[in-house]
Parts: C-alpha cells; structure tokens; sequence
C-alpha cells in the first residue's frame, strides 16, 4: 500500500493513478495539526489492525487526480529524524576531496559509520521548494544534495534485533538530506528548514520489497550526479534500526535516512532536482 498526506493533513492511498481519501477510515479523531498529529504516529503503530479498513475506504472512495491534490511529505509530527554517516565507500570516498576543498582538511572521524541527529523541523513535502540560507551562500559554504533511501518506523522500540528490524518498520520513501558543507556541527549543518524533503508517498514494506536492492537516482538540471543501489550500503538498513534503537528508543513514525550515496554535488538557486528510487516512486523539487 501507498499512503500519502495531501491537503489539511488528509490521509490518501495511492490507487488507479491517482489519491483515494480514506481519512474517514481513520477509528480515532484526525487531528488536521501538522505539530500534534497523534493519528498520525498511531497510524504508524497501528497499521496492521487499520488497513483492512483503508483498504475497503480506498476501494470505494472517488479517486483524486494526482494533479489535483499538492501531496505534503508522508510524515507528521516525527520526534526525531535519525540519520547514517558515511554509509556507501564511493561517498567515504568522495567526501576526501570534499573535504579538503571546503574545510581545507580530512575530518577522518567523519569517515566511520555513525548516526546522527536532524531537526524535524526541517521536514519539507514533494511540493515545497529547498530554499537554502542566506546567510550560508554569503559566506561562501557549498551546499549539496544527499538523495537517500530513507525509513519510517511503524510499531518502534528499544534493543531492537537486526533481525526482528522490519517488523519494527511501516515501510519507505524518498529523501533528500540537504547539507551546508562548513566546519559547523554536523546536526545544525543539515537542519535548516526545508532540508530534509520527502516524498512522494510512503510504500510499505510488502509492495516495496528488499530495501537491500533498490536503486537510487538524482539529477540536477536533467543531468545525472547520484546513481546507485541500496545493495551498496555498508551497513544495512536492518543493522541501522538495531545500532539506533541500542542508543535511544525508536518511537512510531520516527524517520530514519539510511546514508548518501556517492555522487553528491552542489546546488544554487534555480536548480531542478529530481529524484527517483525504483519501486518507491520520484519527486522534482526548485531550490531558491
């Protein structure tokens, strides 16, 4: 199933090329406030005992064209946006170079696996642009684009096993983990408003399949910078929950993004980005 947040904080399933509002389905009160949003995170707990009921409201409900609703990002209200560091050789790799350009050092603790914090304020949809700051382009800091496979917890936890891992998952979409490259402190470099976009719908486990083999791609002004497959990843999604959840309980609709792959760039005002990974769909995004 395909679940979308379109509109004021409607739930949608994706169906016959377009949106079916299912909100109705919904056994407790929709709270249309992005900032409480408790049905949302409930949903996330809850969705083995709702979707029957999505379902049958999906079948029977009139379908929206996609070009008729503004789909917002297929997440509410997240407590926290975990995030991997230095997750596929090719970006460990690239991030050298980087590094010595825009800091004129390696920071070699910057290339070890890690997760790390975003603000989930910095949480944009599919029809937002990324507006990047100020104060960042007047100084001179680059500012690139990571597009990541990036998971939504569903029933979330504590110690959790890799093994047990998806069942602890409502299922995947799309990111893009916008990065000021500075001396700064890693969170504060990748938490600006609208520096974490996702979309365009979230896919849940079943209809996506193995998170270990989907591929990911960015281009910027229709020419490709970011093109790999999540097989790639140097640790996977499975021992990213069980090594992040040993530190901090996993809470329902907590996001996860899973690591850059190589390939990223800079971006500037009037870019296009678009991004797609297979089976999970793709969103254009402006950068201003």
């Amino acid at each position: 199933m395909r679940l979308a947040i379109f509109g004021e904080q409607r739930l949608g399933v994706l169906t016959g090329g377009g949106v079916a509002d299912v909100t109705h389905a919904l056994p407790w009160p929709h709270d249309p406030d992005p900032l409480t949003a408790g049905w949302w995170r409930r949903l996330c707990r809850d969705f083995t005992a709702v979707r029957p009921a999505l379902a049958r409201a999906a079948a029977q409900a009139t379908v929206l064209p996609l070009s008729e609703v503004r789909l917002k990002a297929p997440v509410l209200g997240p407590s926290k946006i975990i995030a991997a560091a230095s997750n596929y050789s090719g970006h460990v790799t690239e991030m050298h170079e980087v590094q010595r350009r825009t800091l004129g050092r390696v920071e070699s603790w910057m290339m070890e696996f890690d997760v790390f914090l975003k603000a989930p304020s910095a949480v944009s949809g599919p029809a937002d642009d990324i507006v990047l700051p100020p104060a960042e382009l007047a100084a001179g800091h680059e500012i690139h684009h990571e597009s990541e496979l990036v998971a939504v917890i569903g029933v979330g936890g504590k110690d959790i096993p890799a093994a047990s891992a998806p069942g602890h998952l409502l299922g995947y979409t799309i990111g893009l983990d916008i990065t000021v490259r500075s001396a700064a402190d890693r969170s504060r470099r990748k938490s600006y408003d609208t520096f974490s976009p996702l979309g365009p719908w979230l896919t849940t486990l079943d209809e996506a399949g193995d998170a270990g083999d989907l591929d990911i791609e960015l281009e910027c002004n229709g020419m490709a910078r970011q093109k790999v497959n999540t097989s790639g990843l140097l640790v996977p999604l499975p021992d990213i929950v069980a090594y992040a959840s040993s530190v901090m309980t996993l809470l329902p609709g907590d996001v996860i993004f899973t690591g850059a792959p190589p390939g990223v760039g800079p971006i500037a005002p009037g870019d296009r980005l678009r991004t797609r990974i297979s089976r999970l769909g793709e969103m254009e995004l402006r950068v201003r």
